[in-house]
């Protein structure tokens, strides 16, 4: 690939000494002896964090006020999976948030498709949450029992959710758009003692009754003792047996918090599960705390009076992020909707509406809103904002152009990279770095990030793994039910024991910049010449013609390789020789001649995660002859009834290569 050198943005000099990262790199050069430049150069800041782990987790636990314990008891095992993180000591994520509690500013801001935004003062979210642990004690709940989450982006999800984690039971949550079969795959694994379910939820303007499903999951979830019903469309209805979510929280009172260990599970999350049910992820209380202190305050610059949005639902990593920017003091910005209703600037619109500083969304989002000719710098105030941030998938060169023309000059764009697996970010941004087009700014702090070849050696200037030789406090303490740890080394320490393997195509670039391309298992590979799929998309997105697409590369049983691109057109369009000749001319043009497709296909729609990553890998496995119910999961697509084609027309391959 081709290294970009545009730069978009850049710090200045006072910018880089008022931020957090600045203070905490000259605390530890005043207790180490150490120098990181003047301003502080954050590549020499990150050789020495990873050079001295001990000694940088236990600076930032010190300095955030965490813990405070010698370099000799923060990391007394490096082996992975395995290390040992301060033993010994006891850390409660709820306490730690709670540490952040003021009056002059609201802990949270609620925002519905039927509602004018709310804010929710510090002192009310310590009462309920007190009130809520104090009813799971009453329940019975205690440490290490589950309390699963059926719940939207609400204020009850978080309360639900601190309310677990003060008596040290431990937390999961589903997104009310999951069936019953997606849930049940996901809770019956880890046996809940207590439900949290809401009656239903606004979605584009229409309401969605979930009612049925939510006493399906009673039925079918024998280790629940109690459910505690969320009103969100029937306030005045109770499930029979059930405790009403006012009753829970009636008796406010201040939070007791069970003195957690470092390593007490605090949630469970989920792996995309397309292949087979998915893998309960588990992480725990300390490790989630320090590695979320660093990426609010060190890469993000969160603090008190920061206003933090990032569009997600309760499925995906990206709510615990959003949970976690209490810790940094931040108020934490709950949109409960859908991501462009009712304009497709809405997430901009909020943004000048509660003066978010910082507001996070998909690739997938900016894109819709430059083909929709939408400009938010001009249509609205975002005088506030300083950081628009950026997950999920790779971010093309032309968004990050569009962002700097139609939202704001002034403005950190960040593309950041990072797992579920790991609740936090592996590359992703800081305040100390300009924005260059097309690239991620650098590794994380602390994040011993490389790129290897086939032969496990470290490569630059071209795709390798993105792998991870250090231990970091956040990778799991174990998958559930997993008690042999052979499901866990399989995914992440397999073909190299003792290196974390992400499944990420990843460049590094000379100048120290990283660029993704997709995942590695759904690389597309011709003639021995490896290629992410982000290229390609990059250039059929900007076809106004194409609303979605999809391109595979399907390793055939004789030896042979296909490389189809499906399209998803939008309304009223054709896929003529024409446009797919264009298609084809655009791909040749802003990628390479072996970036083309065999072939173009016009299909109803693109199947994805429910965390909206295209399913390339079961798709390909279709196509390559897998049995459709192992090769897809469809509990866990966003549109299962688009599998269907994709069946269809496998199975109709199938039949032209064997006759």
């Amino acid at each position: 690939m081709t290294e970009s050198t545009e730069i978009l943005w850049r710090p200045t000099a006072a910018s880089i000494a008022g931020t957090r990262v600045a203070a905490f790199a000259d605390h530890v050069a005043a207790r180490r002896g150490v120098s990181f430049g003047d301003p502080v150069d954050y590549d020499a800041l990150w050789r020495w964090s990873i050079g001295h782990l001990d000694q940088f987790w236990g600076d930032l636990a010190r300095w955030t006020g965490v813990l405070d314990v010698p370099d000799d008891r923060v990391l007394t095992s490096r082996e992975m999976p395995g290390a040992v993180w301060f033993p010994g000591t006891t850390v409660n994520y709820a306490e730690q948030v709670f540490r952040q509690a003021a009056d002059d500013r609201p802990a949270l801001i609620a925002v519905a498709e039927d509602t004018e935004p709310v804010e929710i003062p510090w002192a009310d979210l310590r009462a309920q949450v007190g009130a809520f642990a104090a009813t799971l004690r009453r329940l019975g709940v205690r440490p290490g029992d589950r309390v699963a989450g059926y719940l939207p982006n609400v204020p009850e999800t978080v309360v639900a959710f601190l309310g677990a984690a003060a008596i040290g039971a431990v937390w999961s949550s589903c997104a009310p758009d999951f069936g019953t079969r997606a849930v049940l795959d996901r809770f019956a694994q880890i046996e809940p003692t207590v439900l949290v379910a809401v009656d239903g939820y606004r979605f584009n303007g229409r309401a969605h009754d979930r009612r049925e499903v939510v006493a399906q999951l009673r039925e079918a979830l024998p280790t629940v003792r109690t459910t505690v019903a969320v009103p969100r469309l029937f306030p005045d209805e109770v499930p029979d047996g059930a405790l009403a979510w006012a009753d829970a929280v009636a008796d406010a009172q201040d939070p007791v918090f069970e003195p957690t260990p470092f390593d007490h599970p605090l949630w469970i999350v989920y792996s995309s599960g397309t292949t087979g049910l998915p893998k309960g992820i588990v992480h725990g209380h300390g490790g989630v705390v320090l590695e979320h202190l660093k990426w609010g305050l060190l890469h993000q610059d969160l603090g008190p009076g920061a206003r933090f949005y990032w569009y997600t639902s309760t499925a995906w990593m990206m709510w615990n992020v959003v949970a976690s920017s209490l810790l940094s003091g931040a108020t934490a910005v709950l949109h409960d909707g859908a991501p462009a209703y009712p304009t497709a600037d809405a997430q901009f619109a909020l943004a000048a509406k509660v003066g978010i500083t910082l507001l996070g969304t998909s690739p997938g989002y900016l894109a819709a809103c430059q083909k929709a000719g939408v400009r938010p710098g001009d249509d609205h105030d975002l005088s506030a904002l300083r950081v628009l941030g950026c997950t999920g998938s790779p971010l093309p060169d032309a968004s990050y152009h569009w962002v700097y023309d139609a939202v704001g000059r002034d403005l950190q764009l960040v593309s950041a990279s990072g797992g579920t697996d790991v609740a936090t970010g592996f590359i992703g941004s800081s305040p100390l770095l300009p924005v260059t087009v097309g690239e991620l700014q650098r590794p994380m702090l602390a994040v011993a990030v490389q790129s290897w070849d086939e032969q496990g050696q470290p490569v630059v200037g071209e795709l390798g793994e993105l792998v991870v030789t250090e231990p970091m406090p956040s990778m799991p303490l174990y998958f559930w039910n997993d008690p042999d740890g052979d499901r866990y080394r399989a995914a992440y320490f397999e073909p190299w024991p003792g290196v974390w393997r992400h499944g990420d195509w990843l460049e590094i670039t000379g100048r120290g910049t990283c660029i993704i391309t997709g995942r590695s298992d759904s690389t597309l590979n011709r003639g021995g010449v490896r290629m992410g799929t982000a290229d390609i998309y990059a250039a059929v997105e900007a076809f106004p013609e194409v609303l979605d697409c999809v391109v595979l590369g399907v390793e055939l049983p004789e030896g042979g390789y296909w490389m189809p691109l499906f399209v998803q057109l939008a309304p009223g369009e054709e896929l003529t020789d024409e446009l797919v000749g264009r298609l084809r001319a655009a791909i040749r043009e802003q990628a390479s001649p072996r970036h083309v497709p065999d072939e173009v296909i016009a299909v109803p729609g693109v199947p994805h995660t429910r965390t909206g990553k295209r399913l390339e890998v079961p798709l390909k496995r279709l196509f390559q002859g897998v049995d459709p119910a192992k090769a897809v999961n469809t509990g866990t697509v966003d549109d299962a009834s688009l599998v269907e084609h994709y069946v269809q027309l496998a199975r109709q391959r199938g039949s032209s290569r064997a006759g």
